[in-house]
């Protein structure tokens, strides 16, 4: 068993939308196997089933000055932030399939979403940071060491059709935080949050490129899954089809 593995850069929220698109289209009609999509994107705010839009802090104006654009999807969760240096993953998997841990037919969304939480903890622990879940706060947390409250280092808002999931993780790497002004974070008040460069020890600290391979690494792992890097998504298409001749 395999999970396709694509890279696709620093992508505008709406190119990456469509992306999924296609391939969640796809992976419905079994023309490729479960697939996940790593990118960035420019700064964007989009806003979850859940949000509420009073949780947007920023008024349009500054939004339009800023060149910020805001998009309502439908995943779970309230309102989030994407930017630049932070790590995005779109898991488009079908539940149906072989999972560590699956009872019945397919794997439950809750039990999928904890597993994202284990990659990202694990990723989190490969620099030095201690990171957790928090109960009733999907996502992942460090763990306080010298302050009061824990942090949020990472967000996760997925949705589920057809048994074949989308959206998923947003990882903070290098990303600027103050960025994190223009809303409540996933409509938590009373929380901050932290980035790996600001909470790892380690020299020098982790890079982008690096944080993704381990990333992809500790997915495989997770998922018990053998990872296969894709030069384009026309190549993921390509060794479907070379594999059913």
């Amino acid at each position: 068993m395999y999970i396709h593995l694509l890279s696709l850069g620093r992508v505008p929220y709406a190119e990456g939308l469509a992306i999924q698109r296609r391939v969640i289209a796809a992976r419905k009609a079994g023309e490729i196997g479960d697939t996940l999509l790593l990118l960035e994107h420019p700064p964007v705010l989009t806003l979850g089933r859940n949000a509420k839009r009073t949780h947007v802090l920023a008024s349009d104006e500054l939004l339009l000055a800023k060149g910020v654009e805001l998009h309502e999807v439908n995943r779970g969760g309230d309102v989030t932030y994407h930017g630049p240096g932070q790590l995005v993953g779109y898991p488009i998997f079908d539940l149906r399939g072989d999972f560590p841990g699956k009872k019945g037919p397919h794997l439950g969304p809750v039990d999928f979403v904890r597993m994202l939480e284990e990659v990202l903890i694990r990723v989190c622990g490969e620099y030095r940071v201690m990171a957790q879940r928090i109960c009733g706060r999907t996502g992942v947390w460090t763990v306080p060491n010298g302050s009061i409250h824990e942090k949020k280092i990472a967000a996760i808002g997925v949705h589920v059709s057809q048994g074949v999931t989308s959206h998923g993780f947003a990882l903070n790497v290098t990303t600027d935080l103050r960025d994190y002004q223009w809303i409540v974070p996933c409509g938590i008040a009373d929380r901050e949050v932290t980035s790996l460069e600001l909470e790892s020890p380690v020299e020098p600290p982790p890079s982008f490129d690096a944080v993704l391979n381990a990333t992809a690494r500790n997915c495989g792992r997770v998922f018990q899954r053998q990872m296969i890097w894709s030069e384009s998504l026309g190549h993921i298409f390509a060794e479907r089809a070379s594999s059913v001749q």
